[in-house]
């Protein structure tokens, strides 16, 4: 199939590494085009397109007017399909109303009419379904993709903990993600800072608009920020325990990525973490509530939970590629009939 996805975001957070994992692994038996805004690259340079498969064709169009650069892509790539990302790529392909059967993945929320305007839509979550009573389009099932990391060597482990600043024998308690207000790191810090643990480190990996607020809040305390990191998925395993403080989580595919790691996982009770966690181990504190989070990590460093192996063969990319296929191939069923 001939299958074109576009995504117009900026930088490299979890929704781009999603996108960028499904349009290689569609390269070995695809044709695939990636729309992308001429500003793809974020705070610290970050880009999607750094982490594609030379075989992805990418195209960029205008960071304002994109209108014109998508539709000429679609006449000369001629998709089967096209599968949008978040909430401008799918309101200006619903706009265009192309040729082609057309599917969005609820990487969030339905956020806009244009979601409804879809032929399919993906829901990553069962609580995102709740905003789908009136859509007559196609719903799927399909988790969000995740490639299970390499076991790393204690000498790696070791590397890591050093450029986290962590000694020997000190607890360390990390979080991954874009420095925004909606992801909660300053939560994290008033709660790191009440718990007052004796012994331990923080350390946030990620960039983002909200940095030097951060920073200001963390003065005195040990908390080392670490920017963007490619190698982002190796810290898990560096963690003795990852805090996802989000105010607002759809899913949270780091979740799945500590789990994947045997970390021991504290997150809020956001929309994606509460349903994950009621699966897997892992502990839950309310929204915003920096003293119940303290109360966690006090806790935790008082009797740290063991590592623990998950079964997230359901999320494994092998899985969710073959469904997600397997969706393509119903909505362009009846197109592709001689």
């Amino acid at each position: 199939m001939r299958i074109l996805h576009t995504i117009l975001s900026s930088g490299f957070a979890g929704t781009e590494r999603a996108t960028a994992e499904m349009c290689n692994a569609l390269c070995d038996g695809h044709e695939v085009m990636l729309v992308v805004r001429r500003g793809h690259r974020g705070h610290g340079g970050a880009s999607i397109i750094d982490h594609l498969d030379p075989r992805v064709q990418v195209r960029e169009v205008g960071n304002w007017f994109p209108g014109p650069g998508l539709s000429r892509a679609v006449r000369e790539f001629r998709p089967e399909v096209i599968h949008t990302h978040l909430r401008k790529s799918t309101r200006l392909v619903a706009r265009r109303r192309p040729p082609c059967p057309t599917i969005a993945t609820l990487h969030m929320w339905v956020n806009g009419p244009h979601f409804l305007q879809m032929d399919g839509l993906i829901v990553i979550a069962q609580w995102q379904k709740r905003d789908l009573a009136k859509y007559r389009g196609r719903i799927f099932d399909i988790n969000e993709s995740l490639v299970p990391h390499p076991r790393l060597s204690p000498e790696r482990i070791a590397e890591l903990r050093a450029a986290a600043g962590a000694a020997p024998g000190e607890l360390l308690i990390g979080g991954v993600g874009r420095l925004a207000r909606s992801k909660g790191f300053d939560v994290l810090i008033r709660a790191f800072r009440a718990a007052a643990l004796p012994h331990a480190r923080l350390v946030l990996v990620g960039e983002g608009r909200e940095r030097g607020e951060l920073e200001a809040l963390a003065r005195g305390l040990p908390v080392r920020f670490l920017g963007f990191r490619s190698d982002a998925k190796d810290f898990y395993q560096a963690f003795d325990l990852f805090v996802s403080p989000s105010r607002s989580e759809p899913l949270g595919r780091v979740l799945f990525e500590a789990l994947d790691a045997g970390t021991p996982v504290l997150a809020t009770q956001t929309q994606g973490p509460s349903e994950i966690l009621a699966h897997h181990p892992g502990r839950l504190t309310p929204v915003e509530d920096a003293a119940a989070m303290a109360a966690a990590l006090r806790e935790f460093a008082a009797a740290p939970p063991p590592r623990r192996t998950c079964d997230l063969s359901a999320y494994h990319l092998e899985n969710v590629l073959r469904e997600t296929v397997a969706a393509y191939r119903e909505l362009a069923g009846p197109l592709r009939q001689p």
